[in-house]
């Protein structure tokens, strides 16, 4: 969930995140057709350069949340999105397996690969000697 905001984003990242999916609704909607593409991203950018010295936090703030409701309003009903991302048609497509699930693996299919499961055993035993350097022990008699 990397991309849930848990920070606070200062006035000129919520202006070049604005700017970013700005242009990328552009690229939803004439993606298809680069040379229209090219002159609404030219028209967009000029309009943020319009503005971009203007000192007035107050007025700097008021044109923010304009451009980001004409943003809201005039979003593209199905948006592009890279097909890894959330909402994108890859995303989640693997699912992740658990490293623990090579410790069940039968004898057989474990001496396909006798190196990498030498070497895992060796970085399992280092771990395991760091953990205990680190925490300590577990204790045998502590009821979970």
């Amino acid at each position: 969930m990397s991309y849930l905001q848990t920070s606070v984003i200062s006035h000129a990242q919520r202006v070049r995140r604005l700017y970013k999916e700005a242009s990328r609704q552009l690229q939803a909607l004439y993606g298809y057709q680069r040379h229209i593409f090219r002159y609404h991203a030219v028209v967009l950018r000029a309009r943020f350069d319009e503005n971009k010295n203007e000192v007035d936090m107050r007025v700097a703030k008021k044109l923010l949340m304009e451009g980001e409701k004409e943003l809201f309003l005039k979003q593209h009903p199905q948006p592009l999105k890279f097909p890894l991302s959330p909402g994108g048609v890859a995303y989640a497509r693997e699912p992740h397996v658990p490293d623990w699930l090579l410790d069940i693996w039968h004898p057989y299919e474990k001496a396909q690969y006798p190196e990498y499961f030498a070497r895992r055993e060796i970085r399992k035993r280092e771990f395991i000697e760091r953990w205990e350097k680190k925490y300590g022990k577990p204790d045998p008699d502590a009821v979970h």
